[in-house]
């Protein structure tokens, strides 16, 4: 007999922090970097649970290595959450990530999750509409209208994809 997932009711989302990595491309344009999730395959921002000893954004920015191999200047001050189930063994477990902007800098040659996750590239209007969440895609584009600001434009532009090894989805 198959086991039946089911939602648990009534609980307290359980705390996770996510990492949007973001940088400006060659043409000037922001860019933000999604991996899939290991067991779905969707689009989704490195995040995971806290960690002991490591404060929220230094948890978020440990989660970017792990799953991507990014490296850059992350952010002490989140730019929002979003809620989202997270498949377990026998349930859905209600989950808050809280977010926190990482000025993408440089990938590491190897990483822990390498070879178990696909990352990409995106320009965040596809991004957003690449990922199921709706408060996801909420903060995707608030982030955009942000990044658009004078400001963040006097930010180097980085190296092109290709040259970092950056490990594009299969097409099709």
């Amino acid at each position: 007999m198959a086991k039946r997932l089911s939602k648990r009711p009534n609980r307290k989302p359980t705390q996770q922090y996510g990492c949007l990595v973001w940088r400006i491309n060659f043409g000037g344009g922001p860019e933000i970097l999604l991996v899939t999730s290991r067991d779905t395959g969707r689009w989704v921002l490195p995040k995971g649970w806290p960690m002991k000893g490591k404060r929220p954004f230094e948890a978020a920015q440990i989660e970017a290595l792990e799953e991507a191999g990014a490296k850059g200047q992350i952010s002490k001050k989140s730019i929002g959450s979003f809620d989202y189930f997270k498949r377990q063994e026998a349930h859905f477990e209600l989950c808050t990530v809280k977010v926190f902007p990482l000025r993408f800098l440089e990938q590491s040659p190897t990483w822990r999750e390498h070879g178990q996750r696909f990352s990409r590239w995106i320009e965040p209007e596809l991004a957003a509409e690449l990922v199921e969440e709706p408060g996801l895609k909420t903060i995707l584009l608030d982030f955009l209208r942000r990044i658009e600001r004078p400001k963040f434009r006097k930010h180097r532009q980085t190296k092109a994809p290709e040259a970092r090894g950056l490990h594009p989805a299969p097409e099709g």
